[in-house]
């Protein structure tokens, strides 16, 4: 289980966007990176291709950000928030809020 998942809102902790927030829209596990939506736009040259019906131009795209530079959003609180994992007493693993011991999803 991961402590950031697709779809969760994060806080960006440091770099250009600090402070900035936004939806996860992929996770890449293997480079232990995230994707998020609104967050470390890069500007790229593409190359116009007629057959498919592509325009040519300088297009904005997201580009991944380490997982360790972003941070749960905990709208109680409204601040980035550790998380940590714990059982329920049906047996269930389950992610929560450090700060408020509250769980992140029921």
């Amino acid at each position: 289980m991961q402590k950031i998942k697709q779809g969760d809102e994060v806080i960006v902790l440091t770099g250009k966007d600090k402070g900035k927030q936004g939806k996860v829209t992929k996770i890449f596990n293997e480079k232990n990176k995230v994707l998020v939506q609104g967050v470390n736009v890069a500007k790229k040259h593409q190359r116009g291709n007629p057959n498919a019906g592509v325009a040519g131009g300088i297009i904005e795209k997201e580009m991944p950000i380490h997982i360790s530079n972003v941070a749960l959003y905990n709208p109680e609180t409204q601040k980035a928030d550790r998380v940590g994992f714990k059982f329920l007493e049906d047996g269930k693993k389950v992610r929560y809020f450090k700060s408020t011991n509250e769980v992140v999803d029921a």
